[in-house]
């Protein structure tokens, strides 16, 4: 359907309701002709009887049932963006949450949590790259991003970065693994699964270059969550923060090497400032322990 008259929806809706046209009428203060005319259009645009006469009251029909529901969805949305706007509304709108395919899941669960524990807000989760998903939030199809990296100086858009949390990176693998006298060795023996995260892999490279060693890279992953698996199939050890793995070391499944890399991966909530922004992006922007 190209275009819809919703005086005429609304009209309807008001008929439905009280399932007599005089009564209608004098609740939307028109004439009954005028008022029956606007529901004969309405039925003409949509092909189909809205209403059976029964006696003096007027019956839905089977397409009348369906176009009653759709209308009260209708309003009931139209009535959701005014109080939306005038910041008055009960319900809650999804949190649209973007995150860096590489970002743990761990950590977005940690950052997610004080919502999550409330259960009064639902939450949608897109992964992708950084520029997909802060195109998402320049055009309001994302609430926030979580990133590891600032926005690039190369935008127009003036994004607004907080940083909420800072992992330090560790060795990460089965404790038999990793039982070697110094970094150096570790590095030198062990098969390494590195993630493709900017910040840390760079960090990784100059450390080698300074240590002068080649090190075994048994594979390059994009996704912690694939170099959280990949870590407890025993395909290597891994380099990476220890939130990764929370659950696996709290269980004594995998431990954490006892040497310094002398590397952090900051965690950071970037938004796009705004007249409305989500309720729930203050509560977590501003909760504390998101580490």
């Amino acid at each position: 359907m190209d275009t819809l008259n919703y005086h005429h929806l609304r009209y309807f809706r008001e008929v439905a309701n009280e399932g007599h046209l005089g009564h209608a009428a004098a609740r939307l203060n028109v004439s009954q002709s005028a008022l029956s005319i606007q529901i004969r259009q309405l039925e003409d645009r949509l092909g189909h009887d809205l209403f059976d006469r029964v006696g003096r009251k007027l019956v839905l029909t089977e397409a009348g049932r369906i176009a009653l529901d759709h209308s009260e969805r209708i309003f009931g949305a139209g009535s959701e963006l005014l109080a939306a706007l005038r910041q008055s509304s009960t319900a809650r709108p999804p949190l649209r949450v973007g995150a860096l395919s590489t970002l743990s899941r761990n950590f977005q669960l940690q950052f997610l949590s004080p919502i999550l524990a409330s259960n009064d807000t639902p939450i949608t989760l897109k992964s992708g790259n950084i520029d997909l998903l802060l195109n998402d939030l320049q055009a309001l199809a994302l609430d926030v991003v979580l990133t590891t990296a600032l926005p690039s100086g190369t935008t127009t858009t003036h994004f607004a970065a907080q940083r909420i949390d800072e992992q330090i990176v560790g060795v990460h693998g089965p404790a038999e693994r990793l039982k070697y006298p110094d970094l150096k060795s570790l590095l030198n023996h062990e098969p390494l699964i590195l993630p493709t995260d900017s910040a840390i892999r760079a960090a990784f490279e100059n450390l080698i270059v300074q240590m002068g060693i080649t090190p075994n890279i048994a594979a390059d992953v994009d996704d912690m969550a694939m170099v959280r698996l990949l870590t407890r199939e025993g395909l290597g050890v891994a380099i990476a923060p220890a939130v990764v793995f929370a659950d696996e070391i709290a269980n004594g499944l995998l431990a954490t090497a006892p040497f310094d890399l002398n590397i952090s991966e900051p965690f950071y909530a970037v938004t796009l400032p705004r007249s409305f922004p989500h309720p729930a992006l203050t509560q977590l922007l501003h909760h504390e322990g998101t580490g």
